[in-house]
């Protein structure tokens, strides 16, 4: 378990005294363009296993001459991973990276002690309109290493472990699953898996990660007799070895891993286990402290007017 425990189960609720311990809904933001769904942080759950935010992007249909324009804007102590279903996203860091994000890739971005990024869509993108589907997730990092140098490291979607049988498909972005194990190197123990399951088709979830949850794309799925829809995350009662069935062809990401040793303050792009870092960090951009990202130099997201006190669960990437 987490140190921020689930509600005491509801007697009569099925849902949780099974082997669903908790089920959110996300909330909704429509930024006009696209909506965005956050499951992660909720008012009931910081944080399953390291993952702190837990973002759907989309889907949304850019038209000709438009797409995502998220300016140059900071980040510390946390990673992010970028993983696309449909479109292109143009990344530039102040490493200097520069790399297109494309559908079945991974895209790690480890901020440590400080990073700063862009998301755009590419101007030749832009000249032929696109459909973007993705889910953007943060990953809290241990607290030791939280001050590690920053990185960005990638994967092509031909690298990494796809597992096919008995009508079901995942691809495994990080951690180890269905015999297999990705390639990301990440900074605690994850897991991150893309799943599709044909209808009629089912899929045994071992307990082998402390914390699991499952986020609904599409289709429909049982657990332990319940049946869940599109657009809920469900998080797993540890421990218990559950099985997944589709009703219905289904697409849903299975996440989660060792739980962090204490809880995260999160102010606008800051996640620290230390207060006192995130108001440091709060100084340095706004005095102009952070690295620049070449070839977007030109424009930034400023320090936004908030309440100065960190809080549990406020804006990220797209909530500038």
């Amino acid at each position: 378990m987490s140190w921020n425990p689930c509600p005491d189960p509801t007697l009569g609720d099925r849902t949780n005294v099974d082997a669903v311990e908790l089920k959110i809904v996300p909330r909704a933001v429509d930024l006009g363009e696209m909506t965005v769904r956050r499951a992660l942080p909720s008012t009931s759950r910081q944080m399953v296993g390291p993952f702190i935010f837990f973002d759907q992007m989309g889907p949304a249909e850019f038209l000709t001459d438009q797409g995502i324009d998220v300016r140059p804007h900071p980040h510390i102590n946390l990673s992010t991973l970028t993983y696309l279903f449909e479109g292109e996203i143009l990344h530039r860091d102040s490493l200097g990276t520069e790399k297109v994000i494309q559908p079945g890739a991974v895209n790690w971005m480890r901020a440590g002690r400080g990073i700063v990024h862009s998301e755009r869509t590419a101007e030749e993108r832009k000249r032929h309109g696109q459909r973007l589907f993705g889910i953007q997730t943060w990953m809290a990092l241990p607290a030791s290493q939280e001050e590690s140098d920053p990185a960005f490291m990638h994967h092509g979607a031909e690298a990494l472990p796809v597992v096919e049988a008995g009508g079901m498909r995942a691809r495994l972005i990080a951690g180890r699953a269905f015999g297999t194990a990705s390639p990301l190197e990440t900074a605690s123990e994850t897991l991150y898996a893309d799943v599709q399951l044909a209808a009629g088709a089912r899929l045994p979830v071992d307990a082998g990660y402390d914390e699991r949850a499952i986020y609904i794309l599409s289709g429909r799925i049982e657990i332990a007799g319940d049946a869940f829809e599109p657009g809920q995350l469900l998080v797993l009662r540890p421990g218990d070895a559950i099985t997944v069935a589709a009703t219905a062809d289904a697409r849903f990401m299975l996440f989660g891993g060792a739980p962090m040793e204490g809880p995260r303050y999160i102010w606008w792009n800051f996640v620290s286990s230390r207060r006192e870092r995130i108001e440091a960090a709060k100084e340095e951009w706004a005095k102009g402290r952070f690295d620049t990202v070449p070839g977007d130099e030109a424009e930034f997201i400023p320090l936004p007017n908030k309440p100065d006190a960190p809080q549990r669960a406020t804006g990220g990437v797209f909530y500038p």
